[in-house]
């Protein structure tokens, strides 16, 4: 099979992560029998060998598949979950950063069909250049760069063809490639980590819904002072083509060498974007991801992908701001009170302490009032808490019964978290928060440009 054709039956799909799972048993074996005779040391020396080669098999596996396996392996390149020991975390963070900034691509005669297809028409109607070359790949689809007649440079991103049968085969091995992956991360909650695949994927394959999601940021952010939203050409959009405006700068794995001002400027940016839209507009980007911002010349910080968002209704995040507050104040009474109230817990289950320390765990990084520097594993240990059988707030997660919403917010938490941390930045979010937490004014340079935007509004 070329290796730009995409394997759409769920047969060549499930043999290739068949014979993933088999090389993988394979090797436990091997490792089972090499260790008889062995010391303690020489044993866990071997473990962190296998884990390492499975680790790197499973990414070379996903990067070739694309649809929902291709997005398991970006989640796990933006949260660092302790997969590979430490001194070989930079090598293995490397071929996960490729993994998600240089997909396998589809060469260009099949894309263009799909472009043409949609658009009722040749490229040569709609555009006055186009360049063959993709500038960027997804899990489902590439980016091109291209001028428009009326001079205006866009990007235009389009599906790969067959994506969306690739995409339901995945969903379909979607158990098998999560089990594959437990096999080195034991605390991995296999069935709500595939509930969140299986939704995200879904919304990913229409673009159309996507350029609507777009539009609404586009709106509310036009002539913000640090934060950029590119507009969508509408006429050219359809259900497997999006088209926007082009936007340049530097990507994450440039920031990520930045001087330290400049990636605490950065995390602040990033935090009030996530953050800001959810618990101030309702209205947000659910996909936190490193390959999603740009810093551009001009110093604005260029947002992209809305193919999860979502719209909350104010009074849901109320509670969650009620239950934010009441955690940072140390009311562990009403931290229970509140999570029995919406359903989160059963009465008489747990203790309000308990309530608390779980919140905190979660959380705590931005409901503290205190500077932190973040760093990876700080999103690893959030997840270890709340997936771990080992981890003392494993049993009262089990028992919850989150709503989709709120399960919502806290996926953006975790990914911004988790994305701040593999920056590198530092900051006392507590403050930041606090302009929507209580409704305080701003205290850093960026609140204050912030606040005198939406003031002119």
């Amino acid at each position: 099979m070329p290796e730009d054709r995409i394997p759409t039956s769920r047969l060549a799909r499930t043999a290739r992560v068949s014979r993933l799972a088999a090389e993988q048993a394979a090797r436990q074996l091997g490792t089972v029998a090499a260790n008889l005779g062995r010391t303690d040391e020489e044993r866990l020396a071997a473990l962190e060998r296998r884990n390492l080669e499975a680790a790197e098999q499973i990414v070379d596996a996903l990067g070739t598949m694309k649809g929902a396996a291709m997005k398991v392996g970006q989640v796990l390149s933006v949260l660092d979950v302790g997969l590979v020991p430490e001194e070989h975390r930079e090598r293995f963070q490397a071929k996960l950063a490729k993994l998600r900034d240089a997909a396998p691509r589809v060469r260009f005669a099949d894309m263009r069909r799909v472009i043409e297809d949609d658009l009722d028409g040749p490229l040569r109607a709609h555009f006055a250049t186009f360049d063959e070359t993709p500038i960027a790949a997804a899990s489902i689809g590439q980016v091109y760069r291209a001028r428009l007649y009326d001079g205006r440079a866009v990007a235009v991103k389009a599906q790969y063809p067959g994506v969306a049968q690739a995409v339901r085969a995945d969903l379909q091995n979607l158990g098998m490639i999560l089990r594959l992956l437990r096999t080195i991360a034991p605390g991995l909650d296999v069935r709500a980590t595939g509930d969140e695949i299986r939704a995200r994927i879904t919304e990913e394959l229409d673009y159309e819904l996507e350029a609507q999601n777009q539009r609404q940021l586009a709106r509310l952010y036009r002539g913000h002072p640090f934060i950029r939203v590119p507009e969508v050409v509408t006429e050219l959009s359809r259900e497997r083509v999006l088209v926007s405006e082009l936007v340049d700068g530097a990507g994450f794995e440039t920031l990520r060498e930045r001087d330290q001002a400049t990636r605490d400027w950065l995390g602040e940016v990033v935090f009030r974007f996530y953050f800001g839209c959810m618990y101030r507009h309702g209205r947000f980007s659910g996909d936190p991801h490193p390959g999603n911002f740009l810093l551009q010349d001009d110093g604005r910080v260029a947002f992209l992908d809305f193919g999860l968002f979502k719209t909350m209704p104010r009074e849901l995040l109320e509670i969650e701001l009620a239950a934010q507050r009441a955690a940072h104040e140390g009311d562990a009474e009403r931290v229970h009170r509140i999570f029995v109230d919406v359903g989160i817990l059963p009465p008489g289950r747990f203790a309000p302490d308990d309530a608390l320390g779980q919140l905190m765990a979660a959380s705590g990084w931005f409901l503290r009032d205190e500077w932190i520097a973040l760093r990876p594993e700080m999103a690893t240990q959030v997840v270890v808490e709340m997936s771990d059988p080992r981890s003392r707030w494993f049993g009262q997660t089990r028992h919850e019964t989150l709503p989709a919403d709120h399960l919502f917010g806290r996926r953006v938490e975790l990914l911004t978290l988790a994305v701040l941390a593999q920056l590198g930045a530092r900051g006392n979010f507590h403050r930041v928060a606090r302009e929507w937490l209580y409704g305080e004014p701003p205290v850093t340079e960026l609140g204050r440009a912030e606040a005198a935007f939406w003031e002119a509004r």
